[in-house]
Parts: structure tokens; C-alpha cells; sequence
């Protein structure tokens, strides 16, 4: 075999769709700032002239650009850049994600060594960082959950709050975006909300004890602390063939 032939050849020429050419341009453009956030696309003529190319190529370029969250198509209107942010982009995952945990089974258990991870690091980054304000955020949080032990849908929302409340103190949107994420494709798995029924106390004392230990500074201890609550509570989400 030639060397010309083998697979992966650097030198070998490929032709690229023209739809795929225009979608590289109108991303440069938007990443460069030429057309910012909020502004309008142009026309769908403009491109044709200012590319060389056809209306089609134009058209799937900027579904394209829809599909993955970069414009936002509105019919009879021009289409707008999108503000993209950590949680938007992450969001757009949601589907994939969960088409991915219900057709493999494994992944779920993946996903609960993944969050176990994180979540250490979170609480740790907490009790370095927290403010007193966000200190009595979590205090009102499990006091509201406290409120919520007769209403399992209610007292799970607040569960995964106060989750998100503990990423918060990090500051870092990408850590933020990445907690409710995590925490959406979870929660959807959850073993059926009677599972919570006789848990709830429990629940709301490890949740007290890692606010005091957040509180205290005591990194190592919010850590371990934070491993047993998911340690145990691990076996609340399930597939639902599994329930």
C-alpha cells in the first residue's frame, strides 16, 4: 500500500459540505464579536453574497446554528445570536443525557460516582469560602425543608436546592452549570418519591450537620460528612424497571 493511501493521510484532500464551511464563518464571527449577543443575524441574501454561495448552504448553516444553541430562529423574524452561558450550554445536553442513562443502565451508577466526587470538591470549596450569608441561605433551606415533610415533591425540590446552594459558594458559573445539571439528569431517577417516606429526618440531620461543619471551616470533616449522606441515600434512584 502506497503511503499516500493509508488511512488518515495529512495530505489528502477532503471536500467539506458548503453548509459546513458557512457554519465555521458565522461561528468566527460570533466568537469574534462582529455580531454580538442579542443582535440580529443577517439576512439570509447577505450571507449568499458575502459567502458565494446558495440559499440551501445558508439555510442549513444557520439550523445548524439553532440546533446547537448558538441563534435562536423565530419565524417571520431575523435570527438573533444567543448569550451563551455555562448553564445554557449544559443545558442543551439534557436530552443526550438522558436518553444516554435510560438506554445503559450502568451510567446511572457512573453518574452517582461522578456527583459523589464532585460534590466532596463542592463542599470542601465551601468550607474555605462560605460567607455567613450563604451559611444561613443553607440554614433556611433545611428549615424549609423541614416545613416540607408532608409534601415529598416539595421536600425533594428543596433537596436539590440546597445542593445547588452548596455549589453556589464557589462562585465559578461552569461549577454552578455543571451541580444543576448533574443534579437534573439525577432527580429524574429518583426511586419514586415514597422512597423519601421515613428518610426525611434523617435527611435533615446529615443536611444540618454539613451546614455546621461548612460553618466550623472543618473541610475534612463537611467532606466525610457529605460522602455518608450520599453514601446512603444513593439507593433512591433507580431506573424505573428497577423501583
Amino acid at each position: 500500500m502506497k503511503l499516500s493511501d493509508q488511512p488518515g493521510d495529512p495530505d489528502k484532500i477532503v471536500r467539506r459540505k458548503l453548509s459546513d464551511q458557512v457554519f465555521d464563518r458565522l461561528r468566527d464571527l460570533i466568537a469574534s464579536g462582529e455580531i454580538p449577543p442579542g443582535d440580529p443575524m443577517p439576512s439570509e441574501r447577505d450571507l449568499m453574497e458575502r459567502f458565494g454561495v446558495g440559499r440551501p448552504a445558508v439555510r442549513e448553516a444557520l439550523q445548524h446554528m439553532h440546533t446547537m444553541g448558538l441563534i435562536t430562529i423565530s419565524h417571520g423574524e431575523r435570527s438573533r445570536v444567543n448569550a451563551l452561558s455555562a448553564d445554557s450550554v449544559l443545558s442543551r445536553v439534557d436530552d443526550v443525557a438522558r436518553m444516554l442513562l435510560s438506554s445503559e443502565p450502568a451510567q446511572l451508577e457512573h453518574l452517582k460516582q461522578a456527583r459523589r466526587m464532585f460534590e466532596s470538591g463542592m463542599v470542601r470549596v465551601a468550607a474555605a469560602q462560605a460567607t455567613a450569608e450563604d451559611v444561613q441561605d443553607l440554614r433556611d433551606l433545611v428549615a424549609e425543608q423541614r416545613r416540607q415533610m408532608r409534601d415529598p415533591a416539595a421536600f425533594v425540590t428543596t433537596d436539590i436546592a440546597f445542593h445547588n446552594r452548596i455549589a453556589q459558594v464557589s462562585a465559578n458559573p461552569i461549577l454552578i452549570a455543571t451541580s444543576q445539571s448533574m443534579l437534573r439528569w439525577l432527580f429524574q431517577y429518583h426511586g419514586g418519591l415514597l422512597h423519601w417516606s421515613g428518610n426525611e429526618d434523617t435527611t435533615l440531620q446529615e443536611h444540618e450537620t454539613i451546614v455546621d461543619l461548612i460553618a466550623a471551616r472543618d473541610a475534612d470533616a463537611a467532606v466525610q460528612a457529605m460522602q455518608a449522606h450520599l453514601d446512603r441515600s444513593k439507593q433512591l434512584y433507580q431506573h424505573p424497571e428497577r423501583n
